[in-house]
């Protein structure tokens, strides 16, 4: 990938992160997990895909995470979702990551797409 490209690929992400963090978009995204499994210690918000926004694409997408035992996040599996919404939330989940337990532990986290 050329310079540049990669200069304009990080300018386009920074501006769509900037306008998702603003609430320019109109648009929220909620991740939420079962509050009787392991607690999260940190959360990153999924990027509403500018496609879908402009297709007006709302819904729940739903993960399956697999949570090594240190907290980090150590698979995802798509159980459920628009397709142009589930990469950005696959992303996201990624980045969380949760408090430590003894063993792995795998559960579901459900992110709401929704009008504000």
């Amino acid at each position: 990938m050329s310079n540049t490209t990669s200069k304009w690929s990080r300018f386009v992400l920074a501006a769509t992160v900037a306008v998702v963090l603003s609430g320019a978009t109109g648009l929220a995204q909620t991740g939420t997990t079962d509050e009787s499994k392991r607690k999260v210690k940190s959360k990153t918000a999924p990027v509403y895909p500018e496609l879908a926004r402009r297709m007006n694409v709302f819904g729940k997408v739903k993960i399956e995470v697999v949570i090594a035992g240190d907290g980090h996040v150590k698979s995802t599996r798509v159980v459920g979702g628009h397709p142009l919404l589930v990469q950005a939330c696959q992303d996201a989940v990624k980045d969380w990551k949760f408090m430590p337990a003894p063993e792995e532990s795998t559960q579901i986290v459900e992110f709401d797409f929704h009008a504000n």
